[in-house]
């Protein structure tokens, strides 16, 4: 009895609180391009509503995650026909060296993506996409170009979503090349005149996964990526 009472005080003692990542008032805690991010009106906020968008940027934590579970709403507008209208927030992800970029799973937002994990500059493919059932429920629940409400839970090798609290994505990683730990990372998609907002974002980390690929055990950006890139074509 006593050992489960330590177990229990001590899972609870790593289980942290739920803490705010953004304070409606400064980037403080973040990585940036501020030609690109800014707050306005209280919000993070990427892109522009005049000008498209020439490539992909990322604001990103400055600090490092392995187990959490993230809360955001995120709005993703412009003008459809000016090109793609397009986001996603990066989890377990790091910056690539020498730009803007990021590599990573990519939880993604946007139409004809919702519910998606895109793995960004790495295996560069959707790893999951929502079932038929699945996506019906989404698109009755998702508002396209208005504000959607994302959670994301990451623990070991198992990430879920919801979306407006519709479960969207409960995938298992099963790569022992892929690092479960990393940055979180909204995004700004290249292509057209597009506008993403980000606010009340909130994280809960949860205690860690022991024994479990960092990106700091696989080498880095550049040596992970060589271990789950394609081989060349003969």
């Amino acid at each position: 009895m006593k050992h489960l009472l330590s177990l229990f005080l001590l899972t609870t003692a790593l289980q942290a609180e739920p803490i705010s990542l953004f304070d409606g008032k400064s980037l403080d805690g973040w990585d940036y391009d501020p030609k690109i991010w800014r707050v306005e009106d209280g919000m993070i906020t990427g892109g522009s509503a005049t000008e498209k968008i020439k490539e992909n940027h990322f604001i990103c934590s400055k600090k490092n995650y392995q187990n959490f579970d993230l809360k955001l709403k995120i709005k993703v507008s412009g003008d459809p026909k000016t090109g793609m209208l397009n986001s996603g927030i990066q989890i377990r992800s790091l910056r690539v060296p020498g730009g803007a970029h990021m590599t990573g799973y990519q939880v993604d937002c946007g139409a004809g993506w919702f519910g998606k994990i895109y793995d960004e500059f790495r295996r560069n493919k959707v790893i999951w996409a929502p079932t038929p059932e699945q996506q019906a429920a989404l698109d009755k629940a998702i508002d396209v170009f208005g504000w959607n409400e994302y959670r994301i839970r990451a623990e070991g090798t198992r990430i879920q979503t919801w979306i407006n609290g519709v479960l969207c994505i409960d995938y298992t990683e099963t790569d022992k090349n892929i690092a479960l730990d990393g940055l979180i990372g909204p995004q700004v998609h290249s292509g057209g005149v597009c506008l993403v907002q980000v606010k009340d974002v909130t994280i809960e980390e949860l205690p860690p996964t022991s024994g479990v690929p960092t990106w700091e055990s696989l080498g880095g950006v550049d040596a992970a990526r060589k271990l789950v890139a394609p081989p060349p074509k003969p």
